[in-house]
């Protein structure tokens, strides 16, 4: 009987030993870190296709267009639980303020790689540009940063047992909600006003003068989207089980924004007199029908039905539906859109740009994982807001 147990005992992993999927990911960012030393030592046109034609290449439609509205869940979620008072969504709270922050932080990152002199990125703190909507980007990002740090280091402190910094914070816990909320709203809109620049650039099925608060809209409905995304995957990963309940009640919310997106979408068509394009108007109509049907009425429906309501699996294949709509919807405006248009010539984002971007996610997701190891991330109950040290250490995972 021992010598037939010894090879079962034999599989037992290695104490130390990284897991193959922290290994992967470690892989990834390493190939990121190497592509951005390249990037620095040999410039900008050694790691990516782009050219003086086509200065936006992926890392603006995919890190930017698409990283700031996918880190919405932060302010969504803060003012539904904060602001609204609606404590039934409490435990969702951190977490989305942790990827908010970490989403916020890997979209500096990226623009430090694909700006051409990142070096003075900081001018724009000394040498403002009132009339420049980057410029409003610029500083809502810089300040809602160090909103969402504030918001997330009582988690430290709760692991270091740190009360008097968790009580100080504590006193000014709802200005700081309402400050992201707001800053959040500003930057959201400007990444719109951004786009009304290009004018006939843009196809006119996606040019309106209402894109900024298009932009706000779809960035609210798709927070909680993430939100429903990323619990479902911390509750495989790290084994947090939520109320079915707290999970079909975050899409319900989601649904008012996503209506509103929908009837400000289809009815700015219908007065701009373009409608007609999503029947002629190919291949840019494919792309819109996604947006509508994949990214909106179908969620519409399915967060509606009692069935999806209290699945699972349901919840989270719809929640990736809005998410997909997004971000099919942010590559249309920044860069399908332009490669249809004549003069800007043909692109194909290089092995090097999809590294960065790969190695950012990947690097998110490493911070993720120590976070919900060593902090408690979902294992808090509402009392630790209040200054006060967590019942009990969070799970180890």
């Amino acid at each position: 009987m021992t010598e037939m147990s010894t090879p079962a005992t034999a599989e037992v992993k290695k104490p130390g030993r990284l897991p193959y999927g922290t290994m992967i990911l470690l892989l990834l960012v390493a190939i990121a870190a190497g592509v951005a030393v390249a990037r620095y030592a040999k410039g900008l046109g050694f790691v990516s296709n782009m050219s003086d034609g086509r200065a936006w290449g992926l890392w603006i439609p995919f890190d930017l267009y698409c990283g700031v509205p996918l880190a919405a869940g932060g302010f969504t979620m803060a003012a539904i639980v904060y602001i609204w008072n609606n404590k039934k969504y409490y435990p969702l709270a951190r977490p989305a303020i942790l990827t908010a922050f970490l989403g916020y932080l890997l979209v500096v990152f990226a623009l430090l790689v694909d700006l051409g002199q990142p070096w003075y990125i900081f001018k724009m703190i000394w040498n403002p540009n009132i009339h420049s909507p980057l410029y409003e980007v610029g500083w809502c990002v810089m300040l809602y940063n160090v909103v969402l740090f504030l918001e997330f280091i009582p988690a430290v402190f709760e692991r270091l047992k740190w009360n008097i910094p968790l009580r100080l914070l504590h006193m000014i816990e709802i200005p700081l909600i309402i400050a992201g909320i707001v800053i959040s709203t500003g930057h959201q809109n400007s990444l719109g006003s951004m786009l009304l620049l290009m004018g006939n650039d843009l196809n006119p099925m996606y040019y309106t003068p209402i894109l900024p608060l298009l932009f706000f809209l779809h960035a609210v409905s798709v927070g909680p989207a993430m939100v429903l995304f990323e619990t479902t995957i911390s509750s495989k990963v790290f084994g947090h089980k939520l109320d079915i309940d707290i999970l079909s009640g975050v899409g319900k919310i989601l649904r008012i924004p996503l209506f509103l997106y929908l009837a400000f979408r289809v009815g700015d068509l219908i007065l701009a007199g373009e409608i007609g394009g999503l029947f002629d108007d190919f291949p840019t109509a494919i792309w819109l029908w996604i947006e509508l049907i994949v990214g909106g009425v179908l969620p519409l429906i399915l967060f509606s039905l009692p069935g999806i309501q209290k699945s699972r699996g349901g919840l989270f294949v719809t929640a990736i539906m809005v998410i997909l709509g997004l971000i099919v919807t942010r590559f249309a405006y920044t860069l399908m859109a332009l490669s249809m248009r004549p003069g800007y010539g043909t692109y194909f984002p290089a092995w090097t740009e999809i590294a960065i971007s790969v190695g950012l996610i990947a690097a998110g997701m490493l911070v993720i994982m120590l976070a919900n190891k060593f902090l408690p991330i979902m294992k808090h109950d509402e009392g630790h807001g209040h200054g006060e040290a967590p019942a009990e250490a969070p799970a180890s995972t």
